[in-house]
């Protein structure tokens, strides 16, 4: 069964739909946090809380207030209860709707993919209690929202997910500009760091296009604040020309036609793809960025859980 959104646009209907998909059934381990505030994620630190931990012999420091006078007696020590502190895991997403991201091959185009997965993880951490907000990169600037606990402020930035998807359109003369897109990108990237939260959970939702030192600069800057997950959207034809034949295609009003049908073509092609496959892993290879590449052809998003 096709559980993914599919084609070249989507809508709001579509993203706030994707509230009601079923759950997935794998249960990631609580995630560590360093917040002060409240909230509804599970801190490694150890303290009085809601969610009970553990009965263990006291320890200089723990509070006597919680020794469990039962096992107390049946111990003949001193044993305390051990709670987890609740501790909140705001999330940030970037959301990329640039003109780069307006290209795909199978089910869907990658704008669509990274809408889909940017209302998949808002909804599941919504749903879980903590806080959403987010940056959405379009052909025109960036737009930022600072994270709520509610499913209004979910859909807001939602909306504007889907505003700027269905803006998308063949490249004209500005949004082919490549100059202008990157500034366009390191402008998103310097304002989603300049936020002055810390420790919060950043999922980068793009094809990582353009130069890999706007990315590997802001991404490590980021990474010293933040636990950052690098979503990485990729399409079939991005690693494998298509078979043999004749192709014309347009870049903004440049015209190209080649033969895909040439060996060295397509071996070329592949390993630049590879290179670049291999710089971004390298640039992932840091304590605080976690790299997932995820496919325009996949199926069945239902399974993945981020909260």
């Amino acid at each position: 069964m096709n559980n993914v959104l599919t084609g070249a646009y989507t809508s709001l209907a579509q993203l706030l739909g994707l509230r009601f998909r079923p759950k997935p059934q794998q249960v990631l381990r609580a995630s560590h946090s360093t917040s002060a505030q409240a909230g509804l994620r599970l801190s490694k630190q150890k303290g009085r809380g809601v969610d009970f931990a553990e009965v263990r012999q006291y320890q200089p420091g723990d509070d006597v207030r919680s020794i469990d006078w039962r096992v107390t007696a049946r111990k003949n020590a001193p044993h305390p209860k051990i709670f987890r502190e609740e501790r909140a895991r705001p999330a940030l997403l970037f959301v990329d709707q640039g003109q780069h991201m307006f290209f795909g091959s199978k089910q869907r185009l990658k704008s669509v993919a990274a809408a889909e997965l940017s209302a998949r993880i808002a909804w599941q951490i919504t749903d879980g209690g903590d806080r959403v907000g987010g940056l959405v990169l379009d052909n025109h600037g960036h737009h930022l929202f600072r994270p709520f606990r509610t499913a209004k402020a979910t859909g807001q930035l939602l909306r504007q997910v889907a505003q700027s998807n269905q803006q998308l359109r063949r490249p004209v003369a500005e949004t082919a500009d490549a100059d202008a897109a990157q500034q366009r990108l390191s402008s998103a990237l310097e304002a989603l760091a300049n936020l002055r939260s810390a420790r919060n959970r950043v999922f980068i939702i793009s094809d990582l296009a353009g130069s890999l030192d706007i990315w590997r600069d802001w991404l490590h800057r980021l990474a010293r604040r933040h636990e950052v997950h690098v979503l990485h959207i990729t399409d079939p034809l991005d690693s494998e020309l298509p078979p043999a034949g004749m192709y014309n295609i347009r870049h903004g009003q440049e015209r190209v036609s080649f033969f895909a049908g040439d060996k060295t073509l397509r071996h070329r092609y592949a390993e630049t793809y590879r290179a670049r496959a291999l710089a971004i892993a390298d640039i992932c290879r840091h304590p605080a960025l976690v790299h997932h590449s995820l496919s325009t052809q996949d199926t069945d998003w239902d399974a993945l859980a981020w909260t």
